[in-house]
């Protein structure tokens, strides 16, 4: 199965007085990494919200903390699909300073109605792509 990377550069607000990544601020960088790897797809979540009555939302989220990233870091993001379900996936999270693995993490990422904030299915293809993996 083939990641998805996405490149994240630490700037002085994600960071402590010490230079060092504040722990919120992973969020920000994975979540991001996650809509570009939905927009590669072909699927802005602007657009399925408006056009198709469907958000995603993250209905689960797990991180392993290993080393800290700091200031003026060039960081990647790898996602990688773990499963799929009609109505949701689980993506694995790395990310990465160079050959350096700093984080590691899971999200589950339910679908929802955009309108009514209950699960639906995931549209075809969309399922498919998700299903077929990760895709760079």
């Amino acid at each position: 199965m083939s990641a998805f990377e996405w490149p994240v550069r630490v700037y002085w607000e994600d960071t402590d007085a010490g230079g060092v990544v504040y722990h919120a601020r992973y969020l920000h960088f994975l979540e991001r990494a996650r809509t570009e790897w939905l927009r590669s797809c072909g699927y802005e979540q602007g657009h399925m919200s408006d056009a198709i009555d469907m958000v995603f939302a993250v209905r689960n989220m797990n991180i392993d903390f290993l080393l800290p990233a700091k200031l003026d870091d060039l960081l990647s993001v790898r996602i990688t699909l773990s499963e799929c379900r009609r109505a949701s996936f689980t993506v694995q999270h790395g990310l990465w300073r160079g050959e350096t693995l700093l984080l590691t993490g899971s999200a589950q990422i339910a679908c929802l109605s955009a309108s009514r904030f209950k699960p639906r299915g995931i549209p075809e293809p969309l399922l498919s792509l998700i299903q077929d993996g990760v895709r760079a």
